[in-house]
């Protein structure tokens, strides 16, 4: 029996250069998907007594993309969805946090998902607490005090609690989006 990917293989040059284009197609649209996350994020009324928090919603769109992709695709997306969602929903210290958090979060994802040992939504946690700790750093950084490291127990248990239940939902949603990739041209 074939697997998915024999089944799928390109045959033409212009099989891969439909290939090319779905998956230049696919990742706009999980681009789109992760600004509009992001947006729906800034109408979202959050306290939590830590400033500058927000859930982190967006990053269902990165770990799809790793999972989907793999890194070269995740890291560009996290990149853009800093960049981009900076632009149109902050400043630029927000692009210089988000690029920070989002850089250090991504790069952790992949050795994780690399390395075999984790599940989907513990990659997803840990990525949390990473993207929290690349932020703090930035923060202690630009303040010029290591007084905002206060704030790493909760932005910990923050991180932890929102991406495990991303990864939860990065779980549930990638079969049906691989299924919906396989029904004609594979993108891989």
């Amino acid at each position: 029996m074939q697997s998915l990917t024999e089944k799928h293989r390109p045959k033409s040059s212009n099989d891969k250069e439909q290939i090319r284009i779905g998956r230049t197609a696919f990742l706009g649209l999980l681009l789109a998907f992760a600004l509009i996350l992001s947006y729906i994020e800034t109408l979202i009324p959050f306290q939590s007594g830590v400033p500058g928090i927000k859930l982190g919603l967006a990053n269902l769109a990165v770990i799809l993309s790793l999972y989907l992709f793999g890194w070269k695709e995740a890291l560009l997306l996290t990149t853009l969805k800093a960049l981009l969602s900076g632009l149109l929903f902050g400043n630029l210290f927000m692009i210089l946090y988000s690029l920070a958090g989002a850089w250090l979060s991504c790069i952790s994802m992949i050795f994780m998902k690399k390395s075999g040992w984790f599940h989907l939504p513990v990659i997803s946690g840990f990525g949390g607490v990473m993207h929290n700790a690349g932020q703090l750093i930035v923060a202690a950084i630009v303040v010029k005090t290591y007084g905002v490291l206060y704030y790493a127990p909760i932005l910990i248990i923050a991180g932890l609690g929102v991406g495990l239940v991303i990864g939860a939902a990065a779980s549930f949603v990638l079969p049906y989006i691989r299924n919906i990739m396989w029904k004609g041209t594979s993108y891989r």
